[in-house]
């Protein structure tokens, strides 16, 4: 969409309204570029929908595989959820405090990913010893800290309860 066009007029190419904001993914690029003049009726998904929500899976996988090959603490706390799975089914006889149980492992996981990512993306910008940071990536750690003392404790609730010592 050219600058002097102004949101309502046709497209110079396709004679069809444009309208800003309302944006597709180009895929013929590199998959991360959204275009500003492809339009979908709302409710409608394209081919492009269909295409960015494939792209969006294998982005998803290829992070996983690679917080699973750099990353011990990322392993062990996927080994933890693949235990809490079936135990989350022994401790828990109400199918949300299953899912609850569940949950709180998994959002680990996703702590875990995004100080990763801070992680990596600290040493990539700046691989000499700078104070600030340090202070990012301690800030990353505490909230993976958080995220296990939250999944601790909903873990031993619910064995409490289970046990019946509360």
């Amino acid at each position: 969409m050219s600058s002097e066009q102004e949101p309502g007029q046709a497209h110079p190419r396709r004679g069809a309204p444009s309208r800003r904001g309302a944006s597709k993914l180009d895929l013929a690029r590199d998959g991360d570029r959204l275009r500003e003049d492809t339009i979908v009726a709302p409710g409608r998904y394209s081919s492009h929908s269909m295409e960015r929500l494939l792209r969006a899976a294998i982005n998803t996988w290829h992070g996983l595989l690679a917080a699973a090959r750099s990353e011990e603490a990322f392993r062990q706390e996927l080994i933890a959820l693949v235990v809490a799975i079936p135990v989350a089914f022994v401790v828990a006889e109400e199918s949300w405090k299953r899912l609850a149980l569940i949950a709180v492992v998994a959002f680990v996981l996703v702590v875990e990913l995004l100080n990763t990512a801070i992680e990596k993306l600290a040493d990539r910008v700046n691989l000499a010893v700078d104070p600030q940071i340090g202070r990012v990536k301690d800030m990353g750690s505490a909230a993976v800290g958080l995220a296990l003392l939250i999944a601790g404790l909903t873990w031993l609730l619910a064995l409490a309860e289970r046990f019946g010592l509360i």
